[in-house]
């Protein structure tokens, strides 16, 4: 989803799938479908629920179905996603497209950590990019030292966004059992890549296969949509996050705060599919209200590939 400049309204997050938009919205269809690299025995997913307004709503595990491939599944774990640690990867664009405006992303970046990391439960990694992503800090809760490192950073060079998404995605991966944490890559760039080895598709595969919802806050200060908006609202919408444009550079601290809130208000659901299918096919997820309530939207994960037969 993405939030267009100048909206009041805050921004839905889906994390880990079933990307959607905003009516009006085009959606992007020129990829293919990511893969996703799982545990076959079980199935982690996320997700949030709100009324046509965007404000979130309280449920129980009774609330809920869950179906793999259009077929029911039991549910063997229930809990609200802000009682699993959270394991964030924050991307700085250090880039020269962003230097007039960098004290302002330094100045935001750190206000959006204070808002969401818990002490003593949630941790975060920093990660630089200009001509090469750069981790400037490896997963820490010390807001301390995260905030210093952040005040380091100068800014210089081209843009590798997408070798930074991989990266962050890759070191996730190590730890990215079902149900263990929560993960989260938030970007904050005009998202104009320039200089990657790697391109979009396996930037978003990587994440995929880390289990990452991708968020993103542009630094453009553009009125119209560029092809960086495209490229933010790509990776975030087919991760189930979501993008977001603010009006100007000032309301950046306003944007990330939207974000922070979003990441307290979650579900997630543990399942093992029946039949148990190691195919290395695309199944399909959805998870439903029992009793449909008039406006509520249920945003979830899309699906996974399960891992090929051996």
């Amino acid at each position: 989803m993405a939030i267009r400049r100048g909206a009041a309204a805050a921004a839905v997050i889906l994390v880990s799938g079933l990307p959607f938009r905003c009516l009006g919205q085009t959606p992007v269809t020129t990829a293919p479908e990511p893969h996703f690299n799982l545990d076959v025995n079980r199935v982690a997913a996320t997700f949030s629920v709100t009324d046509r307004k965007g404000h979130f709503v309280t449920l129980t595990r009774d609330d809920f179905q869950v179906f793999d491939n259009q077929r029911e599944q039991k549910i063997l774990e229930f809990s609200a996603e802000s009682e699993l640690p959270l394991r964030l990867a924050l991307l700085i664009d250090a880039s020269t497209s962003v230097r007039e405006r960098f004290h302002f992303i330094q100045d935001a970046a750190i206000g959006f950590l204070t808002n969401s990391l818990r002490p003593g439960q949630d941790q975060a990694m920093l990660l630089s990019f200009d001509i090469e992503p750069d981790v400037i800090s490896e997963f820490d809760g010390d807001m301390d030292r995260l905030a210093a490192k952040i005040r380091d950073v100068r800014p210089g060079g081209a843009t590798a966004l997408y070798d930074a998404v991989e990266l962050a995605a890759r070191r996730m991966t190590q730890d990215s059992q079902p149900g263990r944490y929560r993960f989260a890559i938030v970007i904050f760039s005009d998202g104009e890549d320039n200089q990657s080895r790697l391109t979009r598709q396996q930037a978003l595969e990587a994440a995929q296969r880390a289990n990452a919802v991708v968020f993103a806050v542009s630094t453009s200060e553009q009125s119209a949509q560029s092809q960086g908006d495209k490229i933010l609202k790509f990776l975030s919408s087919e991760t189930g996050g979501a993008a977001i444009f603010p009006f100007k550079v000032e309301d950046l601290a306003r944007s990330f705060e939207t974000i922070a809130k979003e990441l307290h208000h979650q579900y997630n659901i543990l399942y093992r599919p029946e039949p148990l299918t190691a195919d290395g096919r695309f199944h399909a997820v959805e998870i439903r209200l029992k009793q449909p309530k008039g406006g509520f939207l249920v945003r979830a994960r899309k699906g996974y590939y399960a891992p090929p037969a051996h």
